[in-house]
């Protein structure tokens, strides 16, 4: 059963948002008793949908699909975890916390693309375009995306699912402010499991968040994937997620 909080605010201590931003994006967000909200959800969907969370379908999914690519990949793994090793000081695996299901914070695994001496743990700076700190086989893994792989072990523990979405790190910046400040409805993203890969991500929402339209877009087509996601719909992105991230090389 859901509990409804409650909280209080100081008038005069509070800044209005609408005098110092300029990119603020609204959607209806979901609270105790909001009719407006319900009508809209009753609009985009005529049936009662699953929460992506709660399916066991997807869960099923995701543990079989999971396993079986990290059997497949076993071979890669270990040849990038030496190439790592011997072209760069450091562990060959990254670990950061990020937001999880419901806001819970979990230790995501990926294969590390930065020099150690440049690294940011918090996660706050982004990686851009030609970025300093990469290093060459780091830039390698990042074009193709082989440097998430591990994240299939997030994925088998439950902290993961193969499609949803992208987890952020606490505290993320978007167009130089918090992005729960330019997104007023940020937190609702975290209502599904974080994904490998995202529908934001396979239309081009990816990377950078210093533009602030893009970083707006990002939050909504997650909250889309939310609403309407489905065992098909996960297939389908997946499959754009090899063609367009493995295959054609778009990261940075």
């Amino acid at each position: 059963m859901a509990s409804i909080v409650t909280a209080r605010f100081d008038q005069n201590n509070n800044r209005p948002l609408w005098k110092e931003r300029t990119f603020i994006s609204m959607r209806p967000v979901e609270y105790a008793g909001a009719s407006a909200y319900s009508a809209y959800r009753s609009r985009r969907s005529r049936r009662l949908r699953i929460e992506p969370s709660a399916s066991v379908g997807k869960r099923i999914f995701d543990i079989v699909v999971a396993s079986t690519a990290l059997l497949f990949f076993a071979p890669l793994l270990i040849a990038v975890a030496v190439v790592i090793k011997m072209t760069s000081r450091g562990p060959v695996l990254f670990f950061q916390r990020r937001y999880g299901y419901r806001n819970r914070s979990f230790k995501i695994y990926k294969f590390r693309t930065m020099r150690m001496d440049a690294c940011d743990v918090r996660g706050v700076r982004q990686t851009v375009r030609g970025d300093s700190r990469v290093t060459a086989v780091g830039r390698i893994l990042r074009k193709t995306s082989l440097d998430e792989i591990p994240q299939l072990i997030n994925v088998i523990r439950g902290d993961m699912s193969l499609v949803g979405p992208r987890p952020h790190v606490p505290g993320m910046l978007a167009a130089e402010l918090p992005y729960e400040d330019l997104v007023p409805y940020y937190f609702q993203r975290h209502a599904a499991r974080p994904g490998i890969t995202g529908l934001a991500q396979v239309n081009g929402c990816r990377g950078s968040t210093a533009e602030p339209n893009r970083a707006i877009s990002r939050i909504d087509y997650d909250l889309v994937y939310i609403e309407n996601w489905s065992l098909g719909m996960d297939i389908g992105i997946i499959a754009r997620t090899i063609r367009r991230e493995f295959l054609s090389g778009s990261g940075f």
